[in-house]
């Protein structure tokens, strides 16, 4: 059987990266889909970990070839995420779980309309302000584009299936998890388990 499209947006700074990968640690059977974006590496990201950096000619060439589910530019830079990667962990019964902007995720759901989309949200937008300034990468200019940027994000909430609220880590993780395991038990998902279970029963 075929693995879920796990789909995680969330305003900047509300903490999806994080969420994800606290997740990942609990969850088996699921693998993340690393973007591709031609952004400079912050300080303590890794090529192939946080992301995979490449030129923005490199991209372009990506986009070109049509290698990418989605991509989209965000804040001045562009994120990509790969087809192949998802089509293969999902070809091998893995979930997949790709951390997205809100018109990656209206592009990705485009494709796969049975992906399952997670909004990720702050408990206030003065808690995304405070951690914005906390992270401490941004200039006043950035800043000031992202939470902007969240407002409007903020409108798109109907169309997802699921929102965690970020006020506590530890919470929010435990969400986040439970929501993967949750849609692994779909009646649509284990359909094929009861009727092998009849078969075997009339035999």
């Amino acid at each position: 059987m075929r693995g879920n499209l796990i789909i995680v947006t969330a305003p900047s700074g509300a903490g999806k990266t994080t969420l994800v990968a606290r997740m990942l640690e609990r969850v088996d059977g699921i693998r993340p889909s690393i973007s591709f974006t031609s952004r400079p590496a912050r300080a303590g990201e890794k090529n192939g970990v946080d992301y995979h950096f490449v030129s923005r000619a490199e991209f372009q060439a990506m986009i070109d070839r049509g290698e990418f589910l989605e991509w989209a530019e965000v804040h001045g830079n562009p994120y990509g995420t790969s087809l192949k990667v998802v089509e293969d962990g999902l070809n091998a019964g893995l979930d997949v779980v790709t951390t997205i902007d809100v018109q990656g995720a209206e592009r990705a759901r485009m494709i796969y309309p049975d992906a399952v989309a997670v909004f990720i949200l702050p408990p206030s937008l003065e808690a995304l302000q405070m951690r914005l300034e906390a992270r401490g990468s941004d200039d006043d200019g950035s800043r000031r584009l992202r939470l902007e940027n969240a407002r409007h994000e903020l409108s798109h909430f109907p169309r997802f299936d699921y929102i965690v609220i970020n006020d506590d880590l530890e919470r929010a993780t435990c969400e986040l998890s439970a929501i993967v395991r949750a849609e692994r038990c779909r009646t649509k998902r284990r359909a094929g388990f009861v009727e092998e279970l009849f078969r075997k029963t009339t035999d």
